[in-house]
């Protein structure tokens, strides 16, 4: 995908950012700390040493969730990449953020899932949480968006939108009843559908939805997650969207002009994983590009035709009209019973992470912004034990905890 946003020369129309790697501390927002430490901790070369945390955290051999090489570096740069993203709109500092790499929905607080470890999407909407009163999760993967559905499931503060293949299905979860609890109750939306969805069939729910979740919802920012599995020929989807009925989804979307974080998600046919978010990147700059895909290093991959757009296949639509009216229906009627949009009470804006901010003084050494591309050298964060509760004093550092240079095991090679 980024070698085809290149050569179409996309990238000269956005602001290109190095993301920061995201820090233990950032994914435990989220995540407990056992399980990040566990991520941090395990290589395919000690796997032995980690059997029993291995079955309770659903990672390694004989699961989808297995240990490679860099494991916990893949997940600090696509998680990091998310929250800087969230960070730019909560900034004012653009409209729309993209980050391809993340989208991984599936992945819970203390376990992996379905190829996502940790979960991108549940700290960039804490992040946005921090100024938007309101934030719409939306989910267009073939797959129901479990993971960021379950971390929401309990609050009207975020809704969530997923449009997915149920029955007999990973992961078996987004029936249309699953509506939510609590004060949450109502603001989990879910659209359940058979295989062979074509776009005309999956824009007949989506917009009258969408628009329906706008005009009650008001969010003040959006999550989009495109994950491209529910392509036409995806190796594991079963759905028949064309490349440019997905992209209508992101079009319509950015529509109402709400601050937007965009990002991946499954696809499991490379060759159109690429086509798609690049595709759909040019429709996110309102620029047309050809079709006829330009030379660059993944070409061959583009072979016999080399074309971006996709031919849906000659399969039949497991969907009927009254099935997907029926669904519409009861989903807008799930709608019309919230009392309008939660409000939430006023409060001071918890601090993002510190960037050098380009003044002069003495601790930002004269830097200017960005000197080091957004790398883990700009990160100036506080890299104490953090304040205790009343904010008058520093917290101990409890023996059982690891840290950087206390020459334990987080430090010594297994």
């Amino acid at each position: 995908a980024h070698h085809l946003i290149l050569s179409y020369g996309l990238y000269k129309k956005m602001e290109c950012y190095r993301p920061h790697p995201a820090s233990p501390g950032e994914m435990s927002e989220f995540h407990s700390e056992d399980y990040v430490n566990f991520l941090s901790r395990i290589t395919p070369d000690n796997l032995r040493q980690f059997s029993t945390q291995m079955q309770k955290f659903n990672a390694g051999e004989y699961t989808d969730c297995p240990v490679f090489d860099g494991l916990f570096e893949f997940t600090q740069l696509y998680s990091g990449a998310s929250i800087d993203g969230a960070i730019k709109l909560n900034n004012d500092e653009t409209d729309i953020a993209i980050n391809w790499s993340g989208g991984l929905h599936h992945a819970k607080k203390s376990e992996a899932s379905g190829f996502c470890y940790i979960n991108d999407i549940v700290l960039a909407i804490l992040e946005l949480l921090k100024v938007h009163a309101r934030v719409l999760y939306i989910d267009i993967d073939v797959h129901h968006g479990d993971g960021v559905e379950e971390a929401f499931y309990c609050t009207d503060r975020v809704m969530t939108f997923s449009l997915h293949k149920y029955g007999d299905f990973f992961p078996g979860t987004g029936h249309i009843k699953d509506v939510g609890a609590r004060e949450g109750a109502g603001f989990s939306v879910n659209a359940p559908l058979s295989g062979g969805m074509t776009d005309d069939a999956y824009e007949r729910i989506f917009k009258p939805v969408l628009d329906k979740i706008m005009a009650i919802y008001r969010p003040g920012a959006i999550v989009l997650q495109c994950g491209a599995d529910s392509l036409t020929g995806d190796r594991l989807g079963c759905f028949n969207l064309s490349l440019k009925g997905h992209a209508e989804c992101v079009k319509y979307v950015k529509s109402f002009h709400v601050p937007t974080l965009v990002l991946g998600g499954g696809g499991y046919t490379i060759r159109n994983v690429a086509r798609c978010w690049a595709y759909e990147t040019a429709v996110l700059l309102e620029e047309e590009v050809p079709n006829e895909i330009p030379h660059n290093d993944y070409f061959e991959y583009y072979a016999p035709d080399f074309g971006l757009h996709l031919v849906p296949e000659p399969r039949e639509n497991q969907n009927s009209n009254a099935s997907l009216e029926a669904v519409k229906n009861e989903l807008l009627e799930q709608l019309n019973e919230l009392k309008g949009a939660p409000g939430v009470q006023m409060q001071e804006i918890p601090p993002a992470f510190n960037r050098i901010t380009g003044t002069n003084d003495d601790d930002n050494d004269g830097g200017v912004e960005g000197k080091n591309d957004g790398g883990s050298d700009d990160d100036i964060r506080d890299k104490s034990n953090g304040k205790t509760r009343k904010g008058d004093g520093e917290k101990h550092a409890h023996p059982a905890e690891f840290y950087d240079g206390d020459n334990d095991n987080s430090d010594v090679p297994m």
